[in-house]
């Protein structure tokens, strides 16, 4: 500093914080910020939450209710499963013996009623809250992936690259495929065949074959893996793959081809969603709460 300048302000001239100071000296502390009030805090929880729900319901996990008998007894009419939307962001194709949940291919659906939503029901339906109205999804075992050769006699068993599916998830009394029996037939590149469980109450892979997709399932119309049943709570248990896909050879898809080897709509749940999104936005909002009140006034 050059010789003469000042420093700002006079001698003996006191600034207002100097009060403020000499008050916290005295009492022996520091003074803490007013909290703010809960309900102003609420609009920020809740925006939060919908935002993870959101981004939660498009690339992490969401919920599906099963409306009908055709995975029984996999799945029950009524049960919640969570579905796995991540892995297929990371190019993960659908595997042999995965339930998956997938976009209707070409109008498996038809003539299924479709109620139509309000605008509030077509607000949450986006954010995870509420069913999609206008969203037709099913849910099937995937049975054969492109390059598989599958075929299935009357009174036979399902053979897929020439190995004999032993299938006890089959809803008991049911045959493996009597009631419309088929092949064989190679999956293309990029498409599944799907079953249902309950053989002789699903509209399949097997019912479709006239159809533009030649009942294959394009593997990018595969929402994702169905992993869990999350409810009712009596009814939970993960889905696993079954042993049968994993017998030695099922993948020797070149080999099956040298042998000459030749619907139940789906309704998202929203809870999934905005019950994590509100788990995630609880401990941002308590962070910042915590950062207003816990503040000090510098020296």
């Amino acid at each position: 500093m050059a010789v003469g300048a000042r420093s700002g302000r006079d001698e003996g001239e006191e600034r207002p914080d100097d009060a403020e100071r000499a008050a916290e000296d005295e009492d022996g502390g520091v003074e803490a910020k007013p909290h703010r009030s809960f309900w102003k805090e609420l609009p920020l929880l809740i925006g939060i939450a919908l935002l993870l729900a959101l981004l939660i319901k498009t690339f992490l996990v969401q919920a599906f209710s099963i409306p009908s008998d055709s995975m029984q007894n996999t799945l029950q009419r009524g049960d919640r499963v969570l579905v796995d939307k991540l892995t297929p962001w990371f190019g993960s194709e659908p595997e042999r013996g995965e339930v998956v949940v997938f976009h209707d291919p070409a109008s498996w659906l038809a003539g299924e009623p479709t109620p139509e939503p309000n605008f509030a029901q077509q607000i949450l339906s986006k954010i995870g809250l509420m069913p999609s109205a206008d969203e037709k999804d099913l849910i099937k075992r995937t049975i054969a992936i492109g390059g598989d050769t599958v075929e299935c006699k009357k009174g036979g068993p399902v053979v897929v690259n020439g190995k004999e599916l032993d299938e006890p998830y089959i809803y008991p009394g049911n045959t493996p495929c009597d009631d419309a029996p088929f092949g064989p037939i190679t999956v293309p590149k990029g498409k599944i065949w799907v079953m249902g469980d309950h053989r002789q109450n699903s509209q399949d892979s097997r019912y479709h074959m006239q159809d533009s997709t030649q009942g294959f399932v394009p593997v990018d119309k595969v929402v994702g893996r169905a992993v869990v049943v999350a409810w009712p709570i009596t009814r939970w248990a993960t889905l696993p793959i079954p042993d049968t896909f994993d017998q030695p050879g099922i993948g020797n898809q070149t080999k099956a081809t040298a042998m000459g080897l030749g619907a139940a709509g789906l309704a998202p749940v929203g809870l999934g969603p905005a019950a994590l999104g509100l788990a995630g936005a609880v401990p941002v909002v308590l962070w910042r709460r915590r950062r207003l009140t816990s503040g000090t006034t510098g020296r």
